[in-house]
């Protein structure tokens, strides 16, 4: 387990080192092997975090003992590029990447003896598992580009609707491990097509939780939040990351993407994530404060949340984006409750300085997303709350005039 320590914080536990070879055999009962091991890719963004809040020596420690254990020869060289360029003039002298790749060349000569034995001596089932063997070696080693030709390959070979599915799901792991927006979209529809077929129970829950963690990495808060919540209670994707970080993902998702409603009764009152918040108290208190209107203490959970998403591959370039949305919607959950509040009782409600708020609500209302408007000469937030019926009136007003108008000019040209 890998601790990261950031300033001004308690220590926090990001991430836990559990690398485990499975079987190929069985994944039914089994699960689906970690395989690509997306942590490896983790550790891989995290050498590449701004600031001091990673530990890299560590990190880049356990990114050589995995790379070591799996011989990864291919991946290796986009390792040793990315720790030279955070660490240039440090040797490593401990890993050689040709060492790895002639290992590598010898498993691929006997998964190839295999595969012609399996052809002239066995039926289409053991030419099967000979071609799955080999791509999932091309996989495990980080030879993205030969490992998806292995696996389509194989996919032609394969007969069991379920057996296509695992082949489409390794497919979106690939793509989730190197972020192929392309690879992951077309392989979500075909599982999707698959599923329609009559894919079993498991893997249509399989699939809601890996169209929710890439919907969270295209920045679709409310589409992963409802995959995740849907699968919460049968979760069994652990080959894409552990519970603890799948409730994390999903509390975060709604946060941002709910109604306050929705937050009490699937996240506060949730059964299944009340057990993991009670060991989370980082995350707890984001979510507790912001519901029961401890806006100072919401305010102070948001820099811990920041530096969870700084430190995520998936989320880390929608850190500005979540941290604003959150402060607009405690403001705006705020400035509901008043029809008008002084500033100096909001700056003190959100434990910041008068100039601080008076600088934010200018930015938002400016920009359209507070409604209301600040009394500069008695120091007055006044809540202006929209009519939604008159607004929607006038919309109907202003498109049935710019209708009407391009009718006028249509009939102009027929007559003419």
């Amino acid at each position: 387990r890998l601790t990261l320590s950031f300033p001004h914080t308690p220590p926090l536990q990001l991430f836990s080192v559990r690398l485990l070879a499975m079987p190929i055999e069985g994944l039914d009962e089994e699960g689906l092997p970690k395989n690509p091991d997306l942590q490896l890719a983790q550790w891989l963004f995290l050498l590449t975090v701004d600031g001091n809040m990673v530990d890299k020596p560590a990190v880049w420690g356990e990114l050589k003992s995995a790379i070591k254990e799996h011989s990864m020869g291919q991946f290796c060289d986009t390792a040793l590029a990315t720790w030279h360029s955070v660490s240039p003039g440090s040797k490593v002298t401990d890993l050689d990447p040709e060492d790895l790749k002639r290992v590598n060349e010898e498993k691929l000569a006997s998964l190839e003896e295999a595969i012609d034995n399996a052809e002239k001596n066995f039926g289409e089932s053991e030419q099967k598992d000979a071609l799955m063997a080999k791509a999932e070696y091309y996989c495990r080693i980080g030879d993205k580009d030969k490992a998806v030709s292995a696996f389509r390959k194989a996919y032609e070979k394969t007969v069991g609707l379920g057996y296509r599915l695992d082949i489409v799901f390794y497919l979106i792991r690939i793509g989730l491990f190197y972020m192929d927006h392309d690879l992951i979209t077309r392989n979500i529809e075909k599982a999707k097509s698959l599923i329609e077929e009559g894919g079993d129970w498991d893997r249509r829950n399989r699939l809601k939780t890996y169209q929710g963690l890439y919907a969270m990495s295209i920045r679709d808060f409310k589409t992963a939040a409802v995959n995740f919540f849907d699968t919460m209670a049968t979760f069994t994707s652990t080959e894409l990351m552990d519970y603890r970080t799948f409730v994390k993902y999903a509390v975060l998702c709604c946060m941002v993407s709910m109604e306050r409603c929705d937050i009490k009764s699937k996240v506060i009152d949730g059964a299944d994530i009340l057990e993991v918040l009670h060991d989370f108290p980082e995350l707890s208190s984001h979510v507790h404060s912001l519901y029961h209107c401890r806006y100072d203490e919401f305010f102070k959970s948001l820099l811990w949340v920041e530096q969870q998403l700084k430190c995520d591959r998936y989320l880390s370039q929608h850190t500005h984006y979540y941290v604003r949305e959150l402060r607009i919607k405690a403001y705006t959950q705020l400035l509901e409750s008043y029809r008008s509040l002084s500033l100096q009782h909001m700056a003190k409600s959100f434990g910041v300085g008068v100039h601080f708020i008076d600088k934010e609500l200018s930015r938002f209302i400016a920009l359209g997303r507070l409604n209301c408007k600040i009394n500069k000469v008695d120091s007055i937030v006044e809540t202006n709350r929209p009519d939604s019926k008159n607004y929607l009136y006038q919309c109907a007003i202003k498109q049935g005039d710019l209708l009407l108008n391009r009718i006028q000019k249509l009939s102009r040209i027929i007559n003419t």
